[in-house]
């Protein structure tokens, strides 16, 4: 006697019902996925922007200036620099002062040889301490903003010019040199003018710096691209939270314990 075999109604109903749960179970995670590969790629590309500056810096002696961020992709810079126009991407080095047009902007990809964007299609910001990017024979080891007096003793201490721009306070401790460094723009006691910080995930007014007096700063905005440059030079609205305002202006200032005065970034 040949018998059916099959599922019952009942029993088709509990298949489906867990199907449906494995189902919604993998839609949820599928979406962050995608955000963690992002943010993976992300950091492999400055990991690879780090490279190229440091290969920059061995090459020419000093970090690379920033490209201007409203440049759109493929075009020549609508602000004219003399002696000629520079192309979208391409560092705004003054040959002629030799140093840096501007210290805020954009990673210059093209200079570089890295990726012009984040995973999620933004261009880095980039901010650059002046002593660390202009020629060496300008001698701005010290990174001053007031008027350097030569100290003693001993008497033989080279005497430091300023530059303009300039930090935003007095180096201290001081950087005091007999020889002047030939091949580099920068001493080894030589600071940047620029401070990271972040802020306590329990407490967000406890803000503790990772570093000061940094040389250089890049950064991604991550996921919502506040305030970051899209290829055709726009810049996406900046929040209205003060730390994604401080990383989109560069105009932002702190004093980190122990520290000086500094140009503020903040990092999650």
């Amino acid at each position: 006697m040949n018998r059916s075999r099959g599922f019952t109604l009942a029993e088709l109903a509990v298949a489906l019902v867990i199907i449906g749960l494995l189902l919604a179970s993998a839609l949820i995670p599928f979406s962050t996925q995608i955000e963690v590969r992002n943010a993976a790629d992300t950091r492999r590309t400055l990991d690879q922007i780090k490279e190229a500056v440091m290969g920059f810096a061995q090459a020419n002696g000093r970090l690379p200036c920033p490209a201007r961020g409203q440049t759109a992709s493929g075009s020549i810079d609508s602000v004219t620099w003399a002696p000629a126009q520079i192309a979208a991407g391409t560092e705004q080095y003054d040959t002629t002062n030799k140093r840096c047009y501007v210290v805020v902007g954009v990673v210059p990809w093209p200079t570089l040889g890295v990726p012009e964007t984040d995973a999620w299609g933004r261009r880095f910001s980039y901010r650059v301490s002046p002593a660390f990017a202009d020629d060496p024979s300008l001698t701005t080891w010290q990174s001053r903003s007031t008027a350097y007096t030569v100290p003693v003793p001993p008497p033989t201490y080279l005497a430091q010019p300023v530059t303009t721009p300039a930090s935003p306070a007095n180096q201290t401790p001081s950087c005091d040199l007999t020889t002047a460094p030939s091949q580099s723009t920068i001493a080894l006691c030589t600071f940047g003018d620029i401070a990271v910080l972040t802020r306590s995930y329990s407490d967000h007014s406890v803000v503790t710096p990772l570093g000061a007096g940094v040389p250089a700063v890049f950064v991604s905005h991550g996921k919502n691209g506040f305030g970051a440059f899209q290829s055709n030079g726009q810049p996406l609205t900046s929040s209205a939270g003060a730390d994604e305002l401080a990383n989109s202006s560069g105009t932002a200032q702190a004093t980190p314990t122990g520290g000086y005065l500094s140009n503020a970034y903040y990092s999650r």
